[in-house]
Formats: C-alpha cells, sequence, structure tokens
C-alpha cells in the first residue's frame, strides 16, 4: 500500500479536464492506498482576493469530489486551512530554501516575464507545497507536467534539511498518468480555468451546451468529408467507447455530418456519463451536516499526523 497526496486549488468550477485528468484516478488509487485529499485555500490565496468566492469554491470543490466518488470511508479529505501546520512547516523550510530555487519556479518566471504583478506568495508557493506534501511522509504525489518541477523543487528542500539536520523527511515520487495527463479544451489547448477554455461537468445544461457547442473546428461544408481526428473526436474518446468512437469517426470521413451534429452527441454522453454524479452532487447540497461532519474528521486525522512531524520538526531544529 502506497501513501498518496494531492492537493487542489479552489479556484472556481471543476471541469472534465480536472475529471479524466486527475479525480478519475484518485477514486481508482483510494481501493488500494492510504490517501490524503485536500482543498487548497492557502494556495488560492495568490490570486484570490474575494472571501465569499474563496469560502464558496473550498466547498464546491468538496462537494464535487464526494459526488464524482471520492469516498470519505476510502480517503481522507481535508480543507488546508483547517491544518495550520502547513503553514508552520512553510516557515522552517523556508529559512532553508535559497532564493535561487524559487526564481527558477514556473509559476513566478511565467507571470514576472509577462511583466503581470505578482506577490510574495506565488514566489513561496513552492515551499508551502513541499510543507504539504512532506508532512506525511507520503510516497507518491500525482502530479501533472506543469507541477512536476515543484515536486523537484519539494524532493530538494527535503533532501537539504535531512542532511542539515536528521532524516525526518521521506522524499516522494511523482505519478503522472501520461494518458490523460492533459484533455483539451474547446479551443484545443490545454483545459484550464485560466485559459477560459473548460466544459464543466456540473454546470447547468444550458451552460454546458453553450460551452460544447463553442468546440472550435474548422469551415468544412456539410456535405464534405472532414478530419476524423478534431477537437470534437478528442473529447468524445472520453465518453464514449472505441466502436461508438468509430462510428462518429465514420460519419466525419462519408461527409454530410456536421460538426453540430458530433456537438450534439458530445454533449449526450457528458450529460449520461455525470448523471449519477450530478444527482448525488444535489443531494449533497441538500445535506451541509453531513460535509461539515466529513470535512472534521478529515481535519482531526491530518492534525493528529501533523501535530506529530512538527514535534519532530520543532525537536530537530531547536524549538524545543
Amino acid at each position: 500500500m502506497k501513501k498518496i497526496i494531492s492537493g487542489i486549488q479552489p479556484s472556481g468550477i471543476l471541469h472534465i479536464g480536472n475529471y479524466f485528468g486527475a479525480i478519475q484516478q484518485f477514486i481508482k488509487f483510494q481501493e488500494e492506498n492510504d490517501c490524503l485529499f485536500f482543498v487548497a485555500n492557502y494556495h488560492a490565496l495568490t490570486s484570490s482576493t474575494d472571501a465569499d468566492a474563496l469560502r464558496k469554491n473550498t466547498r464546491d470543490v468538496v462537494l464535487d469530489y464526494l459526488a464524482l466518488g471520492v469516498d470519505p470511508k476510502k480517503a481522507n479529505i481535508f480543507i488546508q486551512s483547517h491544518v495550520p501546520e502547513h503553514t508552520e512547516l512553510m516557515w522552517v523550510l523556508s529559512n532553508l530554501t535559497p532564493m535561487s530555487l524559487l526564481e527558477r519556479g514556473h509559476s513566478f518566471k511565467d507571470k514576472t516575464a509577462k511583466g503581470i504583478s505578482s506577490n510574495t506568495g506565488l514566489f513561496t508557493y513552492p515551499v508551502l507545497m513541499a510543507a504539504d506534501i512532506l508532512m506525511y511522509d507520503v510516497d507518491m504525489v500525482p502530479v501533472g507536467k506543469d507541477q512536476k518541477q515543484h515536486l523537484e523543487m519539494t524532493r530538494d528542500i527535503a533532501t537539504k534539511f535531512n542532511e542539515k539536520y536528521s532524516e525526518i523527511f521521506k522524499l516522494p515520487e511523482p505519478m503522472i498518468v501520461e494518458s490523460t495527463a492533459v484533455v483539451p479544451g474547446v479551443d484545443g489547448a490545454k483545459m484550464s480555468k485560466s485559459y477560459g477554455n473548460t466544459i464543466d461537468m456540473f454546470a447547468s445544461k444550458k451552460i454546458l451546451k453553450k460551452q460544447v457547442m463553442s468546440i472550435v473546428t474548422d469551415s468544412t461544408p456539410l456535405e464534405d468529408p472532414k478530419d476524423p481526428d478534431n477537437n470534437v473526436t478528442t473529447l468524445y474518446k472520453l465518453f464514449a467507447t472505441p466502436e461508438k468512437l468509430e462510428e462518429m469517426k465514420e460519419k466525419f470521413r462519408a461527409g454530410n455530418y456536421g460538426y453540430g451534429h458530433a456537438k450534439k452527441e458530445l454533449l449526450e454522453a457528458i450529460l449520461e456519463y455525470f448523471a449519477d454524479a450530478r444527482a448525488k452532487r444535489e443531494e449533497l447540497v441538500a445535506n451541509p451536516e453531513y460535509i461539515d461532519k466529513i470535512l472534521a474528521e478529515g481535519a482531526h486525522k491530518a492534525r493528529t499526523i501533523a501535530k506529530a512531524k512538527m514535534v519532530e520538526v520543532k525537536k530537530a531544529v531547536g524549538l524545543t
């Protein structure tokens, strides 16, 4: 059994890229592993200044996870800010982290290169991520390719601490699921809220239809054959059987089959695929006490581990 941790920022409605790129794997991982899944609301402060939106988005992530099949009886679900030891450990690790290491961070470099104003939180983001991970002695961390560098930083920070003081932190390994690591958005680029190209599984049917119909396609006339490998089929294959996918591709090759027809089939496939999850989410929204109970239990379990780890850390560095 492996110990696995993953955090997600509550930056808005989750989309199918989140599901196929991560959550679907989490549901499988929880069956045979010791999993911790948390909502990284401290991290969200690097870009969020709307307190009400942050509270709502944090709650929504929990609802989405539970609706999709993350099981609190099999995995520990908690909110990052409910475990203040995360930021306590971050401060200790910050004093061992070279500025030069953080200056190489993708998020910080990308923003400064574009002339976008950044803040100290964004600059030190990798240190908090390191604290999130190292606190729990995990074996594996599921990450996207864009987060792999931050995990390498986590290992560098842990190594520096272990060499300076004592072997307290386990070095985690990255887990990247190549087949679904990147889900394309409606424009063909990586699906991301920051790109505004998402398809949101829990959006209303009206909004979901609008998103699906906005998928970028070419201007080939209806009656003409079309390239069967296009933005619509790339997304359709996530929901359809190989046989259904081939049927759609054959229609494109034959002609007299428009992108609008394919998008309607995709919409139906999405609604059918997430029908149970959408219904379950409505039930969860109507039962806030149940959500509170899960989060309280999750925080208690996480803090029990975190407090014990901080006792070791404080003793090692001379704080006790």
